[in-house]
């Protein structure tokens, strides 16, 4: 089995961000969205992975490389524009061959992998797999309606009236059937090919598509609030482990990892936090569910519930949560009179400040 990984996409949800940064190196607990994926594709067995990469592509290369990191061959697959997921599958004919493959969405994020949505296709007589997981507003997501047995016997795009409670989620698992699929659907009325048009099609053809269930955590980190939520998840499990250097001034309390050449002065640190490589804290607080990139500065500031990018530098401020910052980011105390508020903000940007 192969592996179709989805690396393309504007991430136009955590815009400015993703204005000069692809969506699926955006960092949960200081490790790309992305690098979960591919781990946990390699538990599942698969090594031979095909990326599609889009205006991102050198960024996506620059992080990824060969796969050799991860245990995998990887063969980046360029898509001149995003035409949709069904669109992925066409470009990548030659890649995939008549080999069945797992389609991954390079944003998923899902704690307990693929490993068991792998192994129920292969033990399955199917064309199709489509991972599921129950959601509170059906009528946000793609939605399945399912048989007796746990077939899938219709799909609908975001329903006014949703038949069930089963979103799907982004991960499949496809014969090579799905190549007659996507040759034979149009584009739909945003102009992409849309694989849910394409599990349709296999649907009514009389191919067996079957629905698997999502056991454990998963998100879609299109959003500040989901990468923030990913980011607790992910700490909840750390364990304390420190390489840095830490005075006697300091106050470290429950799982707290710091990065080898960080220095923490003066500072107090509740877990569970990550603080990065050669990264700086000095007087100042670090408050649970926090992570702090490599080569940052955090100085006479209070942060807590937060995602810092590498090399930025937050001084002077207090109060700062629930926060997504970027890479080489200042984040500063104003100077002067009137106790005033000064932002230099891009677009699609949110800002929340105390009035």
């Amino acid at each position: 089995m192969k592996a179709l990984v989805l690396a393309g996409g504007k991430g136009t949800r955590l815009r400015p961000l993703t204005h000069t940064s692809a969506k699926q190196l955006v960092p949960v607990a200081n490790k790309p969205v992305l690098f979960y994926g591919l781990e946990a594709i390699r538990e599942a067995g698969i090594t031979s992975v095909g990326v599609i990469v889009g205006d991102t592509a050198h960024e996506i290369r620059e992080a990824v490389g060969d796969g050799s990191a991860f245990g995998l061959d990887i063969t980046y697959i360029e898509q001149e524009a995003p035409l949709g997921l069904a669109h992925c599958v066409l470009i990548a004919r030659e890649f995939l061959a008549d080999d069945p493959f797992v389609m991954y969405l390079g944003d998923n994020f899902l704690i307990d992998g693929i490993t068991g949505l792998v192994d129920a296709f292969d033990a399955a007589d199917c064309d199709a797999r489509i991972l599921l997981t129950r959601v509170a507003e059906p009528q946000f997501y793609g939605v399945a309606e399912l048989g007796p047995d746990g077939e899938i016997v219709a799909l609908e795009e975001k329903p006014v009236n949703p038949r069930s409670d089963l979103a799907i989620v982004g991960v499949y698992t496809f014969s090579p059937a799905i190549h007659e699929a996507v040759r034979a659907i149009g584009p739909s009325a945003r102009g992409e090919l849309e694989i849910t048009d394409a599990i349709k099609w296999l649907i009514d053809a009389g191919h067996r598509v079957q629905s698997h269930l999502v056991t454990g955590y998963w998100k879609d980190t299109g959003r500040l609030e989901d990468m923030l939520e990913c980011n607790r998840i992910v700490l909840e499990a750390i364990e304390h482990d420190c390489r840095g250097t830490v005075d006697g001034l300091s106050e470290i309390t429950g799982r707290v990892v710091i990065g080898p050449g960080a220095v923490v002065e003066n500072s107090v640190i509740r877990g569970p936090a990550v603080i990065g490589a050669d990264t700086k804290i000095d007087r100042s607080y670090i408050g649970p569910y926090t992570s702090i990139g490599d080569g940052c500065t955090v100085e006479e500031a209070e942060v807590e519930y937060s995602i810092v990018l590498g090399e930025s530098a937050i001084r002077g401020v207090g109060g700062l949560s629930r926060s997504l910052i970027g890479r080489n980011v200042e984040v500063t105390k104003a100077a002067g009179v009137p106790n005033a508020c000064q932002l230099m903000v891009g677009d699609h940007s949110k800002v929340q400040v105390r009035a």
